[in-house]
């Protein structure tokens, strides 16, 4: 039965891969939903092109390409598998065509806005100290929430000014830490010490390993922070919605309007192709043309 093949490439993934829950559930939800269009019961050597193109046919009735898309990177994905280990003879997916999708240019902060977004947790509140080193830390090195709510106090290493994280495909990399986010670390260490020893006196369970808490502590999770980053981000006056992962398009485009190359910002948001950096070459290009515009004697001007 399809479903079958569908449970031993969830391990595959979780056990091999290294993938992240979400992004299991994901690949899970997709393949069920080609089972439920294909039938369960099918065998899989009978799942050939046709079976495919009118796969495809239903999801264009009914889904954005962006959608479109993804669903069918699954399907390569899971018959990619299938080939490897000698489960099916010929792979349906070889002339699938996947759909052009729009170019969006992805959603960042000036560096004024950045500014504001960091100043705006006060000493008054109750975790402010957490919360600044949190946004310090995600903008000092652009990881993803993910990799932030999963990092532990022995990832950091402040002699050397790195913190080493383990991202997507569970591939690890280390990155440097600015002065800072360094400096709003320690800050926040003195806080996190008495709410671990208040915890211990009382009795109370705390996770000595991660190294964002919450008020029950517990590892900090991603939907926390986002939330917490939102409300930020409104409190800074920002007129946009800023989340995790506005502040890694930040991190990226500033380093590239700074001058860092692209093989470089690749390197430290930890993407395993080059071409997933190169969207932030349409940010690099709108900061060029304005300096062009403003700069050059012979330029157009508006």
């Amino acid at each position: 039965m399809l479903t079958e093949y569908i449970d031993s490439f969830i391990i595959w993934l979780t056990d091999e891969r290294g993938y992240s829950p979400h992004t299991i559930v994901n690949y899970r939800r997709d393949l069920l939903e080609f089972a439920a269009d294909a039938g369960k019961e099918i065998d899989i050597t009978e799942i050939d092109t046709h079976t495919i193109r009118n796969y495809v046919y239903s999801l264009n009735n009914k889904n954005k390409s962006s959608s479109v898309a993804r669903k069918l990177s699954t399907l390569r994905t899971f018959f990619k598998f299938l080939e490897q280990e000698s489960l099916i003879g010929q792979n349906p997916m070889g002339s699938i065509a996947m759909p052009k999708q729009e170019q969006h240019i992805p959603v960042f902060l000036s560096v004024d806005e950045v500014f504001a977004l960091l100043e705006s947790p006060g000493a008054e509140e109750t975790f402010g100290a957490r919360d600044r080193a949190m946004l310090e830390l995600l903008y000092s090195t652009g990881m993803r929430v993910s990799e932030l709510v999963a990092c532990n106090m022995a990832n950091l290493d402040f002699d050397i000014e790195m913190v080493r994280v383990r991202g997507k495909g569970n591939r690890e990399r280390v990155i440097p830490m600015g002065e800072p986010a360094i400096k709003a670390l320690r800050d926040y260490f003195i806080q996190r010490e008495v709410q671990l020893k208040n915890r211990l006196q009382q009795g109370k369970k705390f996770d000595g390993e991660a190294v964002f808490l919450n008020s029950r502590g517990s590892r900090l999770t991603t939907r926390s922070v986002e939330r917490l980053i939102a409300a930020y981000g409104r409190k800074a006056g920002i007129d946009k919605p800023v989340t995790p992962h506005v502040l890694r398009h930040s991190f990226a485009t500033h380093l590239l309007e700074m001058g860092a190359d692209m093989r470089s910002v690749q390197e430290l948001l930890g993407h395993a192709s080059l071409s997933t950096t190169q969207k932030y070459t349409h940010l690099d290009m709108v900061h060029l043309m304005k300096v062009y515009d403003k700069a050059h004697p012979r330029a157009r001007r508006n």
